[in-house]
């Protein structure tokens, strides 16, 4: 029998693996924060009709993606030349789109300026 890694899903017997992203534990705390205030929210949002992109929060009626970007400090793909440019492709497919993106790296989210920020686009900011 094969085994899929701990990132896919999907039997043994599929021809294909489903992808199901792993969360990082920022993202879990961002969420938390969301959910402690009452913001509705979804995860792995797919915001384009035709590709395949998804952003870590959609807050979908107020049309806000909100990405965190892992792997700053350490070299991860959002910081590689080839990463840092389909981030690029991506993040402006979703504003031309009608999408506002906010970007947050581990740092920000764990001093609360995600929050903080999120909180002053949706109007609700101190």
């Amino acid at each position: 029998m094969k085994r899929l890694s701990s990132t896919y899903a999907g039997s043994a017997a599929s021809t294909t693996a489903v992808r199901v992203p792993r969360k990082s534990k920022h993202e879990e705390l961002f969420a938390l924060l969301l959910k402690d205030l009452k913001i509705p929210f979804e995860r792995e949002y797919t915001f384009h009709p035709q590709r395949k992109w998804r952003a870590d929060f959609a807050l979908v009626p107020q049309r806000v993606l909100i990405e965190i970007e892992g792997g700053t400090h350490s070299g991860g793909r959002h910081v590689r030349p080839g990463g840092y440019e389909k981030d690029c492709e991506k993040y402006n497919a979703a504003t031309v789109g009608g999408w506002r993106v906010l970007r947050f790296t581990s740092r920000m989210v764990r001093s609360g300026e995600a929050l903080q920020t999120t909180l002053a686009l949706l109007g609700r900011g101190e």
